[in-house]
């Protein structure tokens, strides 16, 4: 599913709104998620999952077309952590509603 799938969705859902609107709900959505992570806040979306900022250190690494070791710096990188409920219903054994 693409971004404008999920908007498609939320037109459809409530057709009330206009496809703009609904873009500019998805899109406010993205953009406080992505602006709390970087701020290195967690985010917990209940039955979904959530999003957590882990550190990486930093440590050598091998260039694979040379094979010449490469530092590679300690960095910040996003994890998503799949929860219980999505985990069921992706498997098969949850509610469907």
């Amino acid at each position: 599913m693409t971004k404008r799938d999920l908007i498609e969705e939320v037109n459809k859902k409530f057709p009330h709104l206009s496809r703009r609107d609904a873009e500019v709900i998805i899109n406010s959505i993205f953009d406080s998620m992505v602006d709390a992570m970087g701020h290195g806040e967690r985010i917990e979306i209940r039955g979904f999952g959530s999003f957590v900022i882990k550190h990486r250190r930093a440590r050598e690494g091998r260039n694979p077309k040379s094979g010449a070791v490469v530092s590679v710096a300690a960095k910040k990188v996003p994890f998503f952590k799949v929860g219980k409920e999505l985990r069921l219903r992706v498997d098969g054994k949850g509610s469907s509603e």
